[in-house]
């Protein structure tokens, strides 16, 4: 038996529809039928026609045919359109977003699968259709199904607000992280200033104790040298007092020598 590439339930409405397309189609067969019915019965009772009276009758035989086809047609589209609106319909109520190719609409192959499909089902000796296929609509959402998209509802909406509550935290955490960021910014260039100025008096500190350093070592070479030369003469002067100091002490010895003289010449006389 051919498939059309869809699930047992799914298969079984496709089937369903093409039973009514079926007795939609026989109808509007019939009706054409009788037109023709109706102007063989009422116009050809004669055994001649003129061709003014055979063009009159086509005409009128036209615009019956053309009326009946063209009101079965806009009815085939309205009835398709009440078809999508059954499935979208059902389709929302499960939040989804279902799509139609039209171009598929007009692809031989398929149409050819479908007519195929139509002939298996419906050209075997067993035409009456089954209890499962005898189903009013397409409704599996008015109970238990309304139960759960309620629940599936109610969780979506409790997630949202999960979402809504996280995303106001975060918000918050940015706006925080953003004004800890200037103001570490702001940091940061106060102490560059601060490093700034403190390379500046630490140069000028360092010029100055330059500047002490050199006076110092300045006056402690004037200092030493000022040392040195006083070294200097005291060391001539050492010398000098001990020269004179020997030079007084032969003086003295020369003068105790000259008085032990007299006076052992005194003790000597008479």
């Amino acid at each position: 038996m051919a498939e059309l590439g869809l699930n047992e339930h799914h298969q079984n409405e496709v089937i369903s529809y093409m039973r009514f397309a079926r007795f939609k189609r026989g109808l509007c067969i019939k009706t054409v039928d009788s037109c023709f019915q109706d102007l063989k019965d009422s116009r050809l009772v004669e055994e001649t026609f003129t061709v003014d009276e055979v063009t009159d009758m086509l005409d009128g035989l036209q615009t019956v045919v053309h009326s009946e086809v063209e009101s079965e047609l806009i009815n085939t589209t309205y009835t398709n359109v009440l078809l999508l609106r059954q499935l979208f319909s059902q389709a929302e109520k499960w939040y989804l977003r279902l799509q139609t190719d039209v171009s598929d609409l007009e692809n031989r192959e398929l149409l050819e699968q479908v007519a195929e499909f139509e002939k298996s089902e419906f050209t075997s000796s067993n035409k009456k259709p089954s209890a499962d296929l005898i189903k009013p609509k397409l409704a599996p959402l008015n109970e238990g199904g309304s139960e759960l998209l309620n629940k599936t509802v109610a969780c979506l909406q409790e997630e949202n607000e999960k979402l809504k509550a996280r995303l106001r935290t975060i918000e918050t955490q940015a706006t925080a992280a953003l004004d800890e960021k200037v103001k570490l910014e702001k940091s940061l260039k106060d102490l560059q200033v601060i490093q700034g100025d403190q390379k500046t008096d630490a140069n000028q500190d360092i010029t100055e104790l330059e500047n002490k350093v050199a006076t110092l070592k300045s006056q402690f070479e004037k200092t030493l040298n000022d040392a040195t030369e006083n070294q200097k003469f005291l060391e001539d002067d050492l010398v000098t007092t001990k020269h004179d100091l020997l030079k007084v002490q032969d003086q003295l010895s020369a003068a105790q020598k000259e008085l032990e003289k007299k006076i052992s010449a005194n003790s000597c006389l008479p």
